[in-house]
Formats: structure tokens, sequence, C-alpha cells
């Protein structure tokens, strides 16, 4: 294991590429060496034999003539020249023929004894009968009693006439040694190479794999949450550039992961204070993050855990979320009870999935939006919209059967023609009274209602109030009385818009109101800032059910009563929004009865000097 380990590193592998690139090219270079010497030295010891064998040759044609010419002079003549191929051609280990044309031996030059007795004898070689056939420049390497030999053999004559041949055998002993000594020094020098190599390895693998090592520490220090050391940067070399790469890294890693924090602290501040709530959750459907609002509307405890399957707390199966979420509906309406109250949430629950590049689907965001309001709103305007089209319709429909009754021939009655005339008109106006509070009701919607407030006398406003009503309500023996404190004197207000609030609420007052019953109207400071009026009556009340809508458009507790006695069902409505544009507020109470009050507050922040409110 140790070894694998030392192996591994990269300081042991530069060394060992550096060793053996020099070792590959130390023997590539030898091994090219080695044969160009061998080949050199070959050719020289060659080229030399052959050289004195032409040299030989020259000498020896003279001598091989004069044999032939004189016979009896042969002795001497092969003497003379055993003589001269001794004294000029001898070398060390080198045996020297110089053959008749017949093949025999006539000189014999060598140191081996044993190769004496071939004078005078026939050489068979077949070198030698080549050179005799006239052949030129043979050569032959051969093994010889162990030895390696070097064989030339080389024809003496001219002119195409051929009177012996010389023939010599050289050991290559000497040229062996000679190339082996030198490969000796060759691999004694590459083993030297090969140390210094090693040695030189060793110090230049240190200057790499020193940074190196302090790069791992400082990448282990940044994977550890450490950022601020930073690596030694010495030189502009590559491994200096890797240095300043990784500071800069370290940097923008420090900023990103700043940046990341910053991110998931916004992100969870945003998630906290969504109006939205919103559920996150894994593959499995086990909920990991929930926002504030979300456990809000489930009514779930800020300390209670996290992890639970969204399918209990939403009540919907795992299939359907399942199937929302991979489709294009992933919409759904879901109702959520509310504690200690009788009404419920109605929640939108909005699914989508959650994807990774890597590992595809890996979970679900749930958005739950609070639309109760909305569909109370939504369920508003659709009775909003069907009272009005009852309300047109039910005077259209009269009038248009007393136009029919007075075109079939009621108009030739004349008390029968000027009655229904009579009811067609009260239809018309009580059309034009509904349209005009509707769209007196839409300009204060819109704030496109003009606030004209002027200084007026609280006490000579009820009065006037009251005055417009005395007679009314003395045919039906029904007492108003009015009570201001003293004190109030002017304020600033819009009187029209004001006396139509009162108008409105003593009209009611009056019409829900039995004989010998009473009305009171009521003014008097809260605080500093705002004057209350109050209108009581001691009528039949309103059910309990029926006050959280009293103020809603064409809302009526008794519908038959209303409309036979002329009313809209929009001036509770149209108080509200007057009131609201003055800046105060209206309240109602009543018991079934016992009578109804209804409160009203102004602000009381303008002097009787001030032109505008």
């Amino acid at each position: 294991m140790k070894g694998i380990r030392f192996f591994q590193s990269i300081q042991i592998r530069i060394i060992i590429i550096y060793v053996l690139l020099i070792l590959l090219a130390m023997q590539v270079i030898g091994v090219y060496f080695v044969r160009t010497m061998e080949h050199s030295f070959k050719d020289n010891f060659t080229n030399s034999l052959n050289d004195q064998a032409y040299l030989l040759a020259e000498i020896t044609e003279k001598y091989l003539k004069a044999n032939q010419e004189v016979k009896a002079e042969g002795d001497k003549s092969y003497d003379e020249l055993s003589q001269a191929v001794n004294n000029l051609f001898a070398m060390s280990r080198t045996e020297i023929q110089i053959i008749d044309a017949n093949g025999i031996v006539r000189v014999l030059s060598t140191s081996q004894e044993n190769r004496k007795a071939l004078l005078n004898q026939k050489n068979t070689q077949k070198e030698v009968s080549q050179a005799l056939q006239g052949i030129r420049d043979i050569e032959q390497e051969i093994e010889l009693d162990g030895d390696p030999k070097k064989v030339i053999a080389q024809p003496v004559g001219s002119g195409g006439k051929v009177l012996g041949a010389v023939y010599i055998v050289a050991s290559m002993d000497e040229l062996y040694n000679t190339m082996n000594r030198i490969n000796k020094i060759f691999i004694s020098g590459t083993l030297i190479a090969l140390g210094l190599t090693a040695l030189l390895g060793i110090i230049l693998s240190h200057t790499i794999t020193n940074p190196i090592k302090e790069a791992t520490k400082q990448a282990t220090a940044v994977a550890e949450g450490n950022f601020n050391q930073l690596l030694q940067v010495k030189g502009e070399d590559e491994i200096s550039q890797l240095g300043k790469a990784f500071n800069y890294m370290t940097h923008r890693l420090k900023d990103a992961l700043a940046a990341g924090e910053e991110e998931k602290e916004k992100l969870a501040s945003i998630l906290s204070n969504m109006s939205d709530g919103v559920i996150a959750t894994d593959d499995q459907g086990t909920v990991i993050v929930m926002n504030r609002r979300a456990k809000q509307m489930l009514e779930i405890q800020d300390g209670s855990p996290a992890q639970s399957d969204i399918s209990a707390l939403l009540g919907i199966s795992h299939e359907d979320i399942g199937r929302m979420v991979r489709s294009e509906n992933n919409t759904v309406m879901i109702s959520i009870p509310v504690v200690d109250e009788e009404e419920e949430l109605t929640v939108r629950v909005v699914f989508t999935p959650i994807y990774r590049r890597d590992r595809g689907f890996t979970g679900t965001i749930a958005v739950l939006q609070d639309v109760t309001e909305q569909e109370k709103l939504e369920l508003s305007r659709r009775e909003f919209v069907a009272n009005v089209s009852h309300e047109l319709r039910t005077p259209l429909t009269t009038i248009k059967s007393y136009l029919e009754a007075l075109d079939d021939g009621a108009l030739e009655d004349e008390q029968l023609a000027k009655r229904f005339v009579g009811v067609t008109r009260n239809e018309t106006e009580r059309m034009i009274r509904l349209v005009h509070d509707l769209l007196q009701l839409s300009r204060l919607d819109s704030r496109q209602a003009l606030i004209s407030k002027e200084p007026t006398d609280v006490s000579v406003m009820l009065e006037e109030v009251a005055d417009r009503f005395s007679f009314q309500l003395r045919q039906r023996n029904i007492d108003i009385r009015i009570d201001v404190q003293p004190g109030i004197g002017e304020i600033m207000l819009d009187r029209d818009q004001i006396d139509q609030v009162l108008d409105n609420l003593v009209s009611n007052a009056s019409k829900y109101t039995l004989g010998n019953g009473s009305i009171y109207i009521l003014a008097r400071k809260t605080g500093k800032e705002w004057l209350e009026i109050s209108v009581r009556d001691t009528g039949i009340g309103i059910p309990k059910k029926d006050l959280n809508r009293i103020f809603e458009r064409f809302y009526r507790v008794d519908k038959a009563r209303s409309r036979n006695m002329g009313g809209t069902g929009l001036g509770l409505s149209i108080a509200r929004e007057i009131i609201r544009a003055h800046g105060g507020t209206i309240t109602l109470e009543s018991e079934l009865h016992q009578g109804t009050k209804v409160c009203f507050t102004l602000p009381l922040l303008y002097s009787k000097e001030s032109d505008e409110p």
C-alpha cells in the first residue's frame, strides 16, 4: 500500500519521467552511435586491408611473371617476395598468402605455427577460387578458431590474365575490443547522466510540487470555509499564474458565497413577508420549507416540526397533486376551516414542479393564495348585477304591462287611463332614482364626486332635516327630537351630501317605526377632533344575521316592504361612501323589536375661517 502511495506522488512521477526520458534518449543515441562507430571501424579496417591487398597484388605481379618466364630461378623469386611481404606487410594476428595460378601457396606470412604448414600447399578456399577466376574485391567475415576474422582476396594480374591471388585473413579481435571499451564508457556515462538527471529531477519537481502542495492546503482550507488565507505567488511562470488564478478564485468564491448568503436571507425575508403562503416539498411530498403566511393559513404553530406530508396538510391526495404538477391545469380551490369562527378560508393552490438538470423532477412548490375576499367581492358583484337587473326589470315590466293595457283600449276610459299613466309615471321616476343613485355611487367609488365643504351650523342643519319630515311624522303620530351638545357651532362639511345622508337615515327610521314611536337625532363631540351624529328610532329593528350585510348595495331586510315604500336598496351604501369621503366612519346597531341606531362621525379639523377642508 505504501508503494502504491509512493508511486502516486506527482514528484516521484516527474522524477521517473525525467529518468525514463533521459534513458530513452541515451539508448537511442547509444544505439545509433555504436552502430555508426561499428560500421565506421569495420569499413576502415576493410578499406585498409583492401589497400594492402591492392598494393601487394601489384608487387606480387612481377614476381609471378618472372617465375613463369624463368622456371629455374623460381625459388629465389619467392624468397624475395616472402621477404618483402614480411618486411612491408607484417601485421599482428594477420595471415597473408601469395598464391600462384594453380592455387599453390607460394608465400605465407603468419604468426601461427600451425598455419605455416600450408606453404606450398594448394588453397581450396572459395574466396581464392573466385580470385583466381578474376573476381575482384572479395570480402568475407568469418569466425575461425573462435575468433572473428576478415577475409580479403584479390586477383594478381593485368590485361585479363590472372597470374595468382593475394589472400589475407586478418583478426578483428582488437576492433571488437575497442568497441566494447567504448560501449563500457558509454554505459558509464549513461549511468552518471541518469544519476544527475534524478538529482535535477528531484530539485525541479520540488519547485513544481511545493506550490501544488500549498494549493492543495489552500483548497482544503477554502472547502472548510476559510477564505482569508492566500497562496504566495513568486515569479511569473505557469505555476505562479495558477496561484494567481487560485487566489482570484478564492476572492470570487468568497464574494459568491457572501452574495448567496445575502440572497438566501433576502429569500427568507421575502418568504416570511409574502402575502401568499409558500410550501416546498421533496419528490416524496414531504414538506421541507413553509413560510409564515402558509403556517397562518393552515394554523400551524411556529414551533411545530416543518417536515410533514403536504397531502395531509391540504387534504389533497398525492395522485391529484402529481397529476396537477405535471399538467397545465395546476390550480385547485380548497376550503380551510377557521378555528373559533363560522367562516372558512377560500384558498387557491397553484402547484409548480421543481426540476434539476441532473436529476429531473425533485419536488413541488405550492403557492397558497387567500382569495376569500376576492370570492366575496365576486359574489357581491354577481348579486349586484342580478339586483340591478331585477330592479330595472320590475318597473320596466310594469310600464310595459300598463302601456299594453292602454294600447288595448284602456285609454278610452278616462279614469282608468289616468290611473295607468300615473302608475307608469311612478315606475319611471323610480327607475330615474335608481339610475341616479347608481351614478352617484359610481362617482363616489371612483373618487370623482366633488366634496365642496363650507361652514355649516350643525343645529340649523339638524332642525331643517326634522322640518322636512315633520308633516309626514305627525300624520303617523311619530315624535322626532333633536339634541345638540352646546359649543359645537359651525364645522366644515359638504352640506348637500350630509343632508342626503341624514335624509336617508331619518327616512329609514320613519319607514320602520310604527305609530306612537320616536326618532332621536343627537349630535356631540367625541374628543377634540370628531363630531358624532346619531339617528335612533324605536322601530321594528333588524335581525342580527342581517347586520353584517346592511350596508351592501341592494340589500334589504324585507325586500317586498322596502320596494313598496319606494326604496332602491342603495341609500345606506351611498351614505357610507359619503361619510368615508369626508374622512369619517358610520356604524349601525340594532335589536329586533327594540329599534335601530345609526351613528356616523365627521372630523373637526377645520376652523370656521377655513375656506377649504
